[in-house]
């Protein structure tokens, strides 16, 4: 892989180095093209071929998964600050071995397991998107960053089939979803955060579910073929978290780069680095 060529800029060269990192995992290939990869196939195939009822119940778990994420995932890892710098790192390995083992069960039962699967799975990878955070300085105490990492869902990019997905970049995606955050954050500031009825609160799930409910179609369609559904499922579900653990380290890199050199600073930094190729 060719070395991103980095431009001068008034982050320091490790700060720098760490930001073309970032970038690589937030402009990485779509899902369905890591997936399509891992199982061989066109996920677009495999789509075509799931059941009418397929979406309906993909729509209804992805947001029971959403939902389940803040009730449980946010009250299970401490919640102390590291004053806006890099901490400890993040046990990547150890929730991506737990996702395997559900995506396996999950695998092994097929469509009628996803109400049951998939709000495990999506809490469990928040669990780790909550300690990607941690581990990039982020204060867990802090429902603005529980939302953020709430946000990484609906960050993890489009479908590979849709050309109108290939100009949104992560700040386009930032943008859209960072009103939302900010309501529903001030929202939960007074009234906390167990209040789930919150409009504002609604809204940020409806926005990151339309979003997310795509990737999870995708990776429905890639546990869907026949004879190796236990050992599929464990891959697809790998595939799965690893996904949106590139999409956490690049976005809370960028939020601990942005609070030591300024948002614009960052921006134009990042919008200078040459993105490196798909694959």
């Amino acid at each position: 892989m060719e070395p991103i060529p980095f431009p001068v800029s008034s982050l320091e060269a490790d700060d720098l180095a760490a930001l073309g990192q970032a970038k690589r995992a937030l402009e990485t290939e779509p899902l369905a093209m890591k997936l399509a990869a891992a199982v061989g196939t066109p996920i677009e195939r495999l789509i075509a071929r799931l059941p009418a009822s397929a979406q309906e119940a993909v729509t209804d778990a992805t947001r029971r998964a959403l939902e389940k994420c803040l009730q449980v995932a946010s009250s299970t890892l401490g919640t102390r600050g590291t004053n806006g710098v890099a901490s400890t790192g993040a046990r990547d390995r150890l929730h991506k071995l737990a996702v395997a083992t559900t995506g396996a069960a999950g695998g092994a039962f097929g469509l009628i397991a996803l109400p049951a699967e998939l709000p495990l799975t999506t809490t469990l990878m928040f669990r780790s998107i909550l300690d990607i955070a941690r581990s990039e300085g982020e204060n867990l105490g802090s429902i603005e960053t529980r939302l953020q990492c709430l946000s990484v869902f609906g960050l993890g990019g489009g479908s590979a089939s849709r050309d109108e997905e290939a100009d949104f970049g992560y700040f386009v995606v930032r943008a859209a979803l960072a009103q939302s955050v900010s309501k529903a954050s001030s929202d939960l500031a007074a009234k906390g955060l167990m209040s789930h009825a919150s409009p504002a609160l609604m809204r940020l799930l409806n926005a990151i579910a339309a979003r997310f409910s795509v990737q999870v179609s995708e990776q429905v369609a890639a546990k869907s073929i026949p004879a190796i559904g236990a050992v599929l499922g464990a891959l697809a579900n790998t595939v799965f978290i690893d996904h949106f653990q590139h999409t956490a380290h690049g976005h809370f890199t960028v939020r601990r780069l942005e609070r030591r050199y300024g948002t614009d600073a960052v921006r134009a930094a990042y919008q200078t680095i040459e993105p490196a190729p798909n694959g």
